[in-house]
């Protein structure tokens, strides 16, 4: 099998998604060992709740994960739905925590790694919650609720966000030039891959240092589950798992 490193996003698992869940679980067994390395860049989960997260399905994701770590390098960086992913995660399952956004070189070309919607600029009301929601002190508060109550916030800030994202432009919920713009100059030379728009597409940009690419994962939903994004020494490619080898 030749060298080749493999990037997810936006799989929204939960309990109410069993397709999906097992989807995820078959690509976990049909890649483990198979691939340099594995990057999750966000929202593996429709909600996480905490580490102390003790239900059926937090244990039987978390083990699934565990048994692919032993094989592959697995890493992670937390979206806007698993912020709360910490230490003990971590140590449940084997992965690597990223930081928003991460530098990696693979095949001799770096690459940029963020989950995405730090970039939304525009979206000026999501980027003032997601401060508050990243706040330390409001995640020590959250955490320290019963579960059932932080499953009940959980499903109501779920609702309200669905709603508001509909009601805004498209622009507005789409990451902005500007925002791109600066993440690249950070950082010369790099292309960028990024998921949380649902909006999978590659976009070349002019800059100093010639064309740069943004890569958008495919997010999983239950008509089209299965995509996302190869790098290999060839390069970047967009692709779907549909089961098999």
């Amino acid at each position: 099998m030749p060298p080749r490193t493999l990037f997810l996003a936006d799989l929204h698992l939960s309990p109410r998604t069993p397709a999906l869940n097992a989807h995820f679980a078959a690509f976990l067994t049909a890649h483990q060992g198979q691939v340099d390395a594995l990057y999750i860049l966000g929202d593996l989960f429709g909600f996480w709740l905490g580490d102390d997260d003790s239900r059926p399905f937090a244990r039987t994701i978390q083990t699934q994960l565990a048994t692919f770590a032993r094989h592959t390098p697995l890493f992670i960086v937390s979206g806007n739905r698993d912020f709360l992913l910490g230490a003990p995660f971590a140590r449940a399952t084997g992965a690597t925590l990223l930081a928003d956004p991460s530098v990696v070189t693979l095949y001799g070309q770096a690459y940029v790694l963020a989950h995405g919607d730090a970039l939304c600029t525009e979206d000026k009301t999501y980027q003032r919650f997601r401060r508050v929601v990243r706040c330390g002190l409001t995640q020590w508060l959250f955490l320290r609720l019963p579960l059932a109550w932080r499953q009940r916030l959980a499903g109501d800030v779920q609702r309200e966000s669905g709603a508001a994202k509909v009601a805004k432009p498209y622009a507005v919920t789409d990451v902005s030039e500007s925002a791109v713009l600066a993440l690249l100059a950070r950082y010369p030379e790099a292309h960028l891959i990024h998921g949380h728009t649902h909006r999978p597409a590659c976009h070349t940009y002019a800059t100093p240092q010639g064309a740069r690419c943004r890569w958008v994962i495919a997010d999983w939903r239950a008509e089209v589950m299965g995509g996302y994004v190869q790098v290999d020494a060839s390069g970047v490619a967009a692709k779907t798992w549909l089961g098999g080898a």
